[in-house]
């Protein structure tokens, strides 16, 4: 009954959506803002060589610049303004998060409210920016490094000021779209950080299919290989959309009260708790993780010979690292499954939990208050994070395990993009149906005023 009165009120939105005037300019500014962001993805780093660029970017695919290329829109391939993207402050989030769960101060700091929530994010936005100067002071030194290792000039006029200048440029490219996903979360919809990061997944779309178009009009590869991946990417976005809404629903019940009547009532809630509670953090570290020696070692190979015992050890490492390969598929199941249990625990906090509900006068039926409720939280989060952990192994490492198989093009990263993409359209989708409905029942408000002035 409830799922049939739900979608009834979906469906009458819907209808309603020609009238919902807010809601299209908020989709219109969501659209326009995004168009900014790819314009900018082709703005030039200011005294770049963009040929040599692609010649260096060719030989160090694979490693996380794959990854953070992929994140961007393509930017990092491109060394635009906006190259490092918003995962400067992605990882300041995430950092600040862990410590605000484990540092005392902070912790009281995040239990403030609003205030806090807000000194927080100044926290947050002032390590996006040591962390952006420290990446950018990298890379510049990195592409004028580049040129001692293969004779190649890639930065026209190397020097402190092309340092100095690209880390500026940069910084500046980054803070701006930290802006303008803000604009988009306050005037558009959906969380604007997410929405850049999956347009510019998104974006990366056509390279891909036109990679696969390619290898299928040389003959590489058939049409039964293509279905077989198109069918994979079907089932993965239903098995996605299915585990991301499913969460189990704890009954809280609270002590009766007397109603206007003079019965006596007790009131019910559910806690729900989601299989996935970690969300997209897990794969994104553990490939992070795996992905950066790949990187460094790829780097540090283009000046190593491989007669030295250090050249082969760089050599080897790299084989064994390789996408696809048995001890990075083993690491990064490893990984995914660690982190899920890791920042489970640090998001969610079952004694917290457990002492606001014993402050309302809330219990779970069958166990006391207070120290039993945390311990029997604690016991289900355990329980259903094995079930979340197993879900995110698959999703992200079926597809690794297939494109290495069939050596088709590296579609969206394995299941870390394609997780990202799904996760993001669909709290979009939730958040244009709320305010849809919205507009439907502010609708029924102004009818019913306007009868009771006419009676």
């Amino acid at each position: 009954m409830a799922s049939r009165a739900d979608n009834i009120a979906s469906s009458l939105s819907l209808a309603n959506f020609s009238k919902a005037t807010e809601l299209k300019k908020r989709i219109w500014f969501t659209i326009g803002a995004l168009i900014v962001f790819r314009f900018l993805s082709f703005v030039p780093l200011p005294g770049i060589n963009p040929l040599v660029l692609q010649s260096l970017y060719s030989q160090t695919q694979g490693g996380i610049l794959d990854l953070f290329n992929t994140f961007s829109g393509g930017s990092l391939s491109r060394m635009s303004l906006i190259a490092l993207g918003v995962m400067p402050y992605i990882t300041a989030s995430i950092v600040v998060q862990l410590a605000a769960s484990l540092h005392p101060a902070l912790m009281a700091l995040k239990k403030e409210g609003e205030a806090g929530r807000k000194k927080l994010n100044q926290y947050t936005r002032y390590g996006t920016v040591l962390l952006c100067a420290i990446q950018g002071w990298f890379v510049a030194t990195g592409l004028e490094a580049y040129a001692a290792q293969s004779g190649l000039q890639a930065v026209v006029s190397p020097g402190y000021m092309f340092r100095v200048g690209a880390v500026i440029n940069l910084v500046g490219g980054t803070m701006f779209l930290l802006w303008l996903g803000e604009q988009i979360t306050s005037r558009g919809i959906g969380n604007g950080v997410s929405l850049i990061i999956m347009a510019g997944i998104v974006a990366q779309m056509p390279t891909f299919v036109s990679q696969l178009m390619a290898q299928y009009s040389a003959g590489d590869t058939g049409s039964l290989l293509i279905l077989s991946l198109i069918a994979l990417i079907v089932v993965l976005i239903l098995f996605i959309c299915f585990m991301e809404r499913a969460q189990r629903r704890l009954l809280i019940q609270y002590p009766k009260r007397a109603t206007q009547r003079g019965m006596m009532q007790a009131d019910r809630s559910h806690l729900p708790l989601k299989i996935n509670t970690a969300g997209v953090i897990p794969p994104i570290f553990a490939s992070s993780l795996l992905l950066l020696p790949l990187t460094i070692t790829q780097f540090a190979g283009n000046s190593l010979s491989t007669d030295t015992a250090l050249g082969s050890f760089v050599v080897s490492l790299n084989q064994y690292l390789g996408h696809g390969k048995p001890l990075y598929m083993l690491l990064y199941a490893a990984g995914i499954i660690f982190f899920c249990f890791f920042y489970t625990a640090v998001v969610f906090n079952p004694e917290e939990t457990a002492d606001n509900l014993k402050k309302n006068g809330g219990f779970i039926p069958g166990i006391r208050p207070g120290k039993n409720t945390a311990n029997y939280l604690d016991y289900v989060l355990t329980r259903i994070t094995v079930v979340g952990a197993i879900y995110l192994t698959l999703v992200c490492v079926v597809p690794e395990y297939f494109i290495s198989q069939t050596g088709l093009p590296l579609l969206f990263l394995g299941g870390t993009s394609l997780l990202i993409v799904v996760n993001v359209t669909v709290d979009t989708i939730t958040q244009i149906q709320s305010h849809l409905l919205a507009h439907q029942y502010g609708d029924l408000i102004k009818k019913a005023k306007l009868k009771g002035r006419l009676r």
